[in-house]
């Protein structure tokens, strides 16, 4: 019977955090999904690129709402039961609250186990992922982009000038800067047309000047046609790999190197040294460390149970296991800000989570009226 009302119990927990994450999960999607358009209006790429990175964003927002949702479940449910005296069943039966405690928390190891692969393993591919799209993406709607009466910078190291143009393509009185090698180019023409060729995008320009560029000389060059090859330029949008998007466990190999050697070193376009090692260190702590927060969450709302709705001052409890459990969750996310590889007061601050469940651990057991009811 015991089995049966505990599953119960955790079955409405589970119902809640899963109605809640995704509601929560979507509406922030949808917030980020707005902002990720810039992709398309300013940096010229397609939708299926945009539609793909916004997509793959949604892991990493459902792992930043796993802590707070499942504090806001396991108190609302709990909140509830003793609300409408459901939580006597669990006493009727013989259950301790020690017991019921120790229930909660083990129940927590799910959510626990869920947050590690998520920030350990899954956010990070996705995010690889998601930049890869764009890293290997061309800027299919820059010719959209062109402007009239606008310096268009969509692209990294070009910018163009249009004064007039219409809706077949074409255009007059163009001004191109091209910064995309050591030596600049500046293209200027009377008129032009927007026109793709094997699926790359041309401008063909007529009667103007190119003007090379360089150190040591410049010169102008006359041109009665040309072609300037729209397609060959990168997005402005960054698209080497972050640390948020390097492996888990490329992040342990620097911290463990640097650690030992105080040298580091370099992998690719990843850099382990003395000024990203913080940087790193912070990563690998939101990755390994944040999600053990939800087992500190589930004793403080856990210990909703030590006073029930008849004793005096239940409310005043009930507001301060809610206040505690948001502080938690807020210094959790501030702390990340406050870490610092270098010092040694601030770094610290990783054994805060594991702290904090022994003391609340220790105070549980020895809490007399606890063991006994």
């Amino acid at each position: 019977m015991k089995k049966l009302i505990f599953r119960n119990f955790f079955k409405d927990i589970t119902y809640f955090f899963i109605i809640t994450s995704l509601s929560l999960t979507l509406i922030v999607w949808v917030i980020q999904a707005v902002n990720y358009l810039d992709f398309v209006s300013e940096d010229g790429h397609s939708f299926s690129v945009y539609f793909m990175y916004s997509l793959l964003s949604l892991p990493k927002i459902f792992s930043k709402l796993i802590l707070f949702v499942f504090f806001i479940s396991v108190f609302f449910t709990l909140a509830k039961y003793e609300e409408n005296n459901e939580i006597l069943i669990f006493w009727t039966f013989g259950i301790k609250k020690s017991e019921f405690l120790n229930k909660i928390v083990k129940f927590s190891l799910i959510f626990f186990l869920m947050s590690i692969i998520l920030s350990v393993f899954l956010v990070p591919k996705t995010q690889d992922i998601a930049k890869s799209f764009i890293r290997d993406s061309n800027i299919d709607y820059l010719p959209s982009l062109i402007k009239t009466q606008h310096f268009n910078d969509a692209a990294s190291d070009l910018t163009i000038f249009v004064e007039e143009k219409n809706q077949e393509g074409f255009i007059k009185n163009i001004f191109i800067k091209d910064n995309s090698s050591e030596n600049s180019q500046i293209i200027s023409a009377r008129s032009g047309m927007i026109a793709k060729k094997n699926e790359l995008y041309y401008l063909i320009l007529y009667n103007g000047n190119i003007v090379n560029l360089s150190k040591k000389n410049t010169n102008v060059i006359k041109f009665d046609k040309t072609e300037f090859n729209l397609s060959k330029y990168g997005t402005k949008s960054t698209i080497f790999p972050k640390i948020q998007e390097t492996s888990s466990i490329k992040l342990v190999n620097c911290l463990s190197i640097f650690f030992k050697t105080k040298i580091g070193y370099e992998q690719g376009k990843f850099r382990c040294n003395q000024s990203s090692i913080d940087a790193v260190f912070k990563e690998t702590y939101k990755r390994l460390i944040l999600p053990f927060y939800v087992i500190l969450i589930a004793f403080i709302t856990g210990c909703l149970v030590i006073k029930s709705k008849s004793q005096i001052n239940f409310s005043k409890f009930k507001i301060f296991i809610f206040i505690s459990g948001f502080i938690v969750i807020v210094f959790s996310e501030g702390s990340t800000n406050i870490l610092n590889f270098f010092n040694l007061y601030k770094s610290s601050l990783v054994f805060i989570p594991f702290v904090l469940i022994l003391l609340l651990y220790l105070t549980i057991i020895k809490n007399k009226k606890i063991q006994s009811s």
